[in-house]
């Protein structure tokens, strides 16, 4: 390999690492939110992503993303098959004569893929079946993910129209947070006992993932410069920038309406705020990272409001969080966006037609992920029920499936 850029090297590879992460991070982040009989299997859930999406992503799902464009909607799925040829292949460094290992490449995208479908399970937690989730996995990260992964940072139609996506905006919370929505409607809502609770059983370990999701998230958004440079220290910046922006204002509102601030509230603006700056992190100023922090809060927590009286049992709020926060990111490209930072251009600065494309952009990912997530869970039901029996769900999970618990007294 020649003229490779080690400095760009070393800046995928450590970003790989931390966006690995954020996988286990999630498992703590939702693992403390559901109820103690059910903590194992959500947990369960995000590592098992590692395991299967990683033999996936191998054999056809970077060539599915990566490989040559066919007809602007998939990648060809030879092209990369079992890794074949990536090994010895180089890739350009946007905006640099020199190259990045492909196989570096290969496994930042890796851990995106991985971590996306495990995001997904928090809407559904606590009804659903090992074995229709491990079914459901694969099928959506073959036929959802990598489709939109493609579109948007493969070379697909979105990509030719011009669509921005920093970090995964719409590939990543977008397509994860309508899944979940489409999730939530076919499973049904959770069964509970008279008089048992809901509140999180483990607010020390939402605490603990947050943090670890939010360290995790600079390589997320900073890694997706692709090279060591002033554009990677923008989107480093403003990774941070509009979280912590996002989880005080998260936490005034929540001191204003319930007469005091609470930590997992706080943990949730905060990830609403990360969610929100991905697809935008390496397209606008830190002063519009802020912005953006304080318009998510109010936009995001509003749609948790929302998805209350609807009557919608998404456990987790990954809809609320996920899927509302990446599209209004993506569509905020379309505001903020300045050209000065990485060649594109907002309505601020005069580019109405780059916002209705991020309007498009925000709608086919919004639309496509919500359908095919909703086919293919009927499809599910059709080979395995997808939700438990009524009695293991009212008796936990995680005996039920595992036969075991996580705390033994």
């Amino acid at each position: 390999m020649n003229n490779i850029d080690t400095g760009a090297t070393a800046l995928v590879l450590v970003s790989a690492a931390l966006v690995m992460l954020m996988t286990p991070g999630l498992a703590f982040f939702y693992g403390g939110l559901v109820r103690r009989k059910n903590v194992l299997t959500i947990m369960m859930q995000s590592f098992v992503s590692m395991g299967i999406v990683t033999i996936i992503w191998v054999l056809v799902g970077f060539s599915l993303m990566h490989g040559k464009d066919i007809g602007g909607l998939i990648g060809n799925p030879f092209q990369y098959f079992g890794l074949q040829g990536v090994s010895s292949a180089t890739m350009q460094v946007p905006g640099s004569t020199q190259t990045l290992p492909l196989l570096a490449y290969f496994v930042f995208q890796e851990m995106f893929a991985i971590i996306t479908p495990a995001l997904i399970t928090g809407a559904f937690a606590d009804r659903v079946s090992f074995k229709s989730y491990l079914i459901f996995l694969v099928l959506w990260s073959l036929l959802v993910y990598a489709p939109i992964a493609h579109w948007v940072w493969g070379g697909g139609f979105l990509a030719q129209m011009g669509v921005a996506d920093f970090a995964g905006g719409m590939v990543v919370h977008t397509s994860a947070g309508f899944a979940a929505l489409a999730s939530i409607l076919v499973i049904g809502k959770r069964k509970i006992k008279k008089g048992e609770k809901l509140a999180p059983h483990n607010v020390t370990y939402v605490a603990l993932g947050a943090a670890l999701l939010w360290f995790g998230w600079f390589g997320f958004n900073g890694g997706s410069a692709l090279g060591s440079n002033g554009l990677a220290a923008v989107a480093f910046v403003n990774t941070d920038v509009a979280a912590s922006v996002a989880m005080i204002t998260w936490m005034i509102i929540d001191w204003v309406r319930e007469g005091k601030p609470n930590m997992v509230g706080a943990m949730t603006g905060a990830v609403v705020g990360l969610a929100t700056i991905t697809p935008a992190a390496g397209y606008v100023q830190p002063w519009a990272a802020a912005v953006i922090g304080i318009i998510c809060a109010f936009v995001c927590y509003g749609a948790i409001q929302l998805r209350g009286r609807m009557g919608w049992d998404d456990a987790l709020d990954v809809w609320g969080v996920h899927g509302v926060g990446g599209a209004l990111g993506t569509i905020l490209v379309g505001v903020f966006a300045g050209v000065a930072v990485n060649k594109v251009s907002g309505l601020l600065e005069g580019n109405v037609h780059q916002f209705l494309i991020q309007l498009l952009g925000a709608g086919v990912a919004i639309a496509y992920s919500f359908v095919l997530t909703y086919v293919l869970l009927r499809l599910v039901n059709l080979i395995t029920p997808v939700r438990v029996p009524e009695e293991m769900e009212i008796g936990g999970l995680d005996e039920g499936l595992f036969g075991e618990e996580a705390y033994v007294e």
